[in-house]
């Protein structure tokens, strides 16, 4: 039962840090783009590395209930 809920969250914290991924590339671009208001660039700026932060903590997430399901913890 422990594996199938692990691997549950494996597929959820995956699917959460391509989406958090997703939106970091997203915000890099708004950031980049000349024609886009300052404000706006810092803001994207922002949202970007907090994007980078979510991505990073959902993997490590998804890593961590792969092997708790590989293992059944």
């Amino acid at each position: 039962m422990n594996s199938l809920r692990s691997g549950k969250n494996w597929v959820s914290s995956k699917v959460q840090g391509h989406s958090a991924q997703a939106q970091k590339e997203t915000n890099k671009a708004i950031a980049k783009d000349p024609n886009v208001r300052t404000s706006e660039r810092v803001r994207a700026a922002g949202n970007a590395v907090a994007n980078s932060i979510d991505e990073h903590s959902h993997k490590r997430n998804a890593d961590v209930n792969k092997h708790t399901a590989k293992h059944n913890y």
